[in-house]
């Protein structure tokens, strides 16, 4: 198992430890905000390329009221080679308190490769709430026809 996978192992292993353990920590009901404004930045890699690189991942999400659910959009940036630039609609799904699954099928347009090609990014992330701001590990994969991408990073919310 490579350095990365043993450290992604690591995180998701703790993650998942204090989600459950939280769980009977929270005997009352908090408001949640109605929506966020998101950041993730992260080292990504290319899985067919064998390439790192950096990736910027911006989205908003409307929660959808006494649901679990969320929608809004999406942009992702890739930085350095191979350069893209995705569009996409965010379906989010919050299943306990701090941690939520995204879909995000969208559009991704290649800075070597002209045209637009279909993309799907799925998301996880687990925030930690600091007044109106979250912040806490995510973790990426991405598809378009010509290369899938996996990244762990940061993210940071602003929740109103």
């Amino acid at each position: 198992m490579t350095n990365f996978g043993k450290y992604f192992t690591l995180l998701v292993l703790l993650t998942l430890t204090n989600a459950v353990s939280a769980q009977g920590k929270h005997d009352c009901e908090h408001e949640h905000h109605k929506n966020e404004i998101g950041i993730a930045v992260a080292p990504a890699y290319f899985l067919n390329e064998k390439v790192w690189t950096f990736a910027m991942h911006m989205h908003y999400t409307h929660i959808i009221p006494n649901t679990k659910l969320g929608i809004g959009g999406s942009f992702e940036r890739i930085v350095l080679d191979p350069k893209h630039s995705t569009f996409g609609l965010v379906v989010a799904y919050y299943p306990i308190d701090r941690l939520s699954f995204t879909v995000s099928p969208g559009v991704t347009f290649e800075d070597s490769n002209p045209g637009a090609f279909f993309a799907l990014h799925l998301e996880t992330a687990y925030e930690f709430e600091l007044g109106n701001f979250h912040l806490g590990p995510a973790f990426e994969f991405a598809y378009d026809p010509n290369d899938y991408h996996i990244s762990l990073g940061l993210h940071v919310g602003y929740g109103f």
